[in-house]
């Protein structure tokens, strides 16, 4: 792309300028403040609404000595382009203040601000205007294009080294590891996951192993602590046997007490004693059976006469509802027949009026008297009859209602005689309501204190006598039950004391075994995390790898630029980065000369990348000795003290 004229009209103080560049590079040469500067603003403006600072928001006015906008003034500006195939193209854009008088006011007010746009001559509107830029270039590229420190001064390090990346392409795992033989071990290591995958992998597994390393030695000592002493313990293996040696001698002495306690009397009498109780409790379900049975009989009672009470009240107020109803009905009927009465007399009391015309609308003569009469006599008999009409009419309507007030009347009262009847039969239902809910009372509170049948006192009795013999019978073998018990209370004491100690043996076993466990993890712990860094030593290599043949990779598509995309830490770590450098010089510390020229470097290999190369401004040209060449034309705007106005050199 090509800039072949550049005109302005009052832009930022600049009143009137056209550059006539005809696609040529050319130096512009002024004094400070006397608008370069002022020239790429206008152009940028122009494409994209923003200055050359890619600032939206900045004064575009012309302003007087005082420092104030001079009102009134329309900020023009214009470009002629050739942009592809010798087409050329002209863009204008005319920034205008909107003056608007109110009603009743005889001065206008300044209400604000209008763009118009313009493509060769033609006015359009702004997202057509907006349309054709975007086909000539995106504002990103144009700007990194156009303005050698666009790239390194205004772009975030992370999009500058992305575009590097895009522009010269990155460098794959493969042919990093195949660079460099210490890294082969990476491909059975790597799997299907990248470098930065696996170093995550890496560094989760190894902060992991650490909190797990951490929490052992806590564990052992924890285990250590809880330990139980076994000091006390002659013979730690031979407790099982003695314990199982204790436990036979037990159930022998207790085979020997069952022996003496169920003699043959005494299990007789405790087998009929518990017949008895059985048949006690069969006596006893059966009673409470036959209330439970009464009970549920008598809320099945309350429950039907509840749905007859219900009923009832709703049929009660079904009836009130009728007779309301009914009654509104009739004072409508009422109101009716009061209109009809009304009605009649008013229609009764019309008399009739007649107005003729005594002359002949067609000749003007006086018409004759008798046929004055007879048309006198014609209209008097059409009113009485209309009126008799209307009259017949009104008290046939109001026959109708007076029969339809008789009919709901009378209904109105057999609605009354149901509602007195329903009300009379209620207290009843309530009543017998009452009577029920007492006697389901005192079936429950039968259920509560059950009252025993003669079966039932007569097998209770029996239950007693049994008792009674099996109380003769223990005494006879009482003491000798006694000294049997007391010895078998002494064999599980003894075989409670061993329990407890193999109890302590083997929790003491466990917890050793435990430590174990733990020094063994801990030592598996320790190896995986040695392997673990000696895969991260082999990441870090191959990111090292990586770096330098991406940065040389980078480095070869410029002349004057290098970058530096990687920062080796203290720690070995690598961290991204993408810092510009001119012979080792960092950018931030090189002059201005050299920022230009590192800046038109980049411009020159961005511009073969995107195919496109459009005019650069070079602002501040008069610090560079050597200005770099670039396939794009050059705007060079240089600081010159005798100039006091632009001057224009074409190359």
């Amino acid at each position: 792309m090509k800039l072949l004229k550049l005109r302005l009209n009052n832009f930022k103080g600049i009143r009137s300028f056209e550059l006539d560049a005809n696609g040529k590079s050319v130096n512009i040469y002024g004094d400070n403040a006397t608008g370069k500067t002022t020239l790429a603003d206008a152009f940028m403006w122009l494409l994209f609404d923003k200055d050359s600072q890619n600032r939206k928001d900045f004064q575009i006015k012309t302003l007087g000595a005082d420092g104030r906008v001079l009102h009134g003034l329309d900020h023009e500006v214009e470009a002629v382009l050739a942009i592809s195939n010798g087409k050329e193209i002209t863009l204008k854009k005319i920034f205008r203040e909107k003056w608007t008088k109110k009603r009743g006011s005889a001065t206008a007010e300044f209400t604000g601000h209008t763009v118009d746009y313009f493509i060769d001559g033609v006015p359009v509107q702004k997202k057509e205007f907006d349309a054709k830029i975007a086909e000539i270039a995106d504002e990103q590229i144009f700007r990194l294009l156009t303005d050698p420190k666009y790239f390194n001064e205004v772009l975030h390090w992370s999009d500058r080294r992305q575009l590097l990346l895009e522009v010269c392409g990155d460098v794959s795992d493969e042919e990093v590891i195949a660079s460099n033989k210490d890294l082969e071990a990476l491909k059975n290591i790597l799997g299907n996951r990248t470098i930065e995958q696996h170093r995550k992998v890496i560094q989760a597994r190894k902060s992991e192993i650490n909190r797990e390393l951490e929490k052992i030695p806590v564990r052992i000592d924890e285990t250590e602590r809880g330990l139980p002493k076994i000091d006390d313990i002659t013979n730690p293996k031979e407790l099982p046997n003695d314990i199982v040696k204790l436990r036979e001698e037990l159930r022998k002495k207790q085979e020997e007490l069952a022996q003496v306690r169920a003699g043959g009397q005494v299990a007789n009498l405790t087998k009929q004693l518990r017949e008895v109780e059985g048949r006690l409790i069969e006596e006893k379900n059966r009673i409470a059976g036959e209330l439970t049975e009464k009970v549920d009989t008598k809320r099945q009672e309350i429950w039907v006469i509840e749905n007859i009470i219900s009923k009832v009240k709703a049929e009660i107020d079904h009836c009130e509802l009728k007779a309301r109803s009914t009654k509104v009905e009739i004072e409508n009927l009422e109101k009716k027949m009061e209109k009809l009465r009304a009605d009649w007399h008013k229609i009764n009391e019309q008399q009739f009026e007649f107005e003729q015309s005594e002359t002949c609308p067609t000749c003007g003569q006086a018409l004759p008297a008798e046929q004055l009469e007879t048309a006198r006599e014609k209209a008097l008999a059409e009113f009485n009859l209309q009126k008799a009409e209307k009259l017949e009419a009104i008290s046939h309507d109001g026959k109708e209602l007076a029969a339809r007030k008789t009919d709901l009347e009378t209904q109105l009262e057999e609605i009354f005689q149901e509602r007195d009847q329903l009300t009379t039969k209620l207290p009843e239902l309530e009543q017998k309501k009452a009577t029920l809910q007492d006697e389901l009372q005192v079936l429950q509170e039968s259920l509560k204190q059950i009252e025993p049948s003669p079966t039932y006192i007569d097998l209770q009795k029996q239950h007693e006598e049994l008792e009674e013999k099996i109380r003769k019978v223990h005494a006879d073998t009482s003491a000798a039950v006694a000294e049997i018990q007391k010895e078998i209370n002494n064999i599980m004491a003894d075989i409670a004391s061993l329990e407890q100690a193999a109890a302590r043996v083997e929790a003491r076993e466990n917890g050793l075994k435990r430590i174990e466990e733990l020094k063994t993890e801990e030592r598996r712990l320790a190896e995986e995390y040695e392997k673990l860094e000696k895969q991260t030593f082999l990441t870090e290599e191959f990111i090292r790898t990586k770096v330098r043949l991406l940065e040389d990779r980078i480095n070869s598509k410029f002349k004057l630029a290098r970058f530096k995309l990687f920062e080796v830490q203290v720690n070995g770590a690598v961290v991204e980065r993408c810092d510009t450098t001119f012979s080792g010089v960092p950018y931030s510390n090189l002059n201005n000369g050299a920022r230009i020229n590192i800046g038109l470097d980049i411009i020159n290999t961005l511009a073969e990348h995107f195919g496109f190369a459009p005019v650069v401004f070079i602002d501040n040209a008069e610090s560079v000795t050597d200005i770099l060449p670039t396939n794009g034309q050059q705007i060079r705007l240089i600081v010159s003290e005798k100039d006091k106005k632009l001057r224009v050199e074409v190359l």
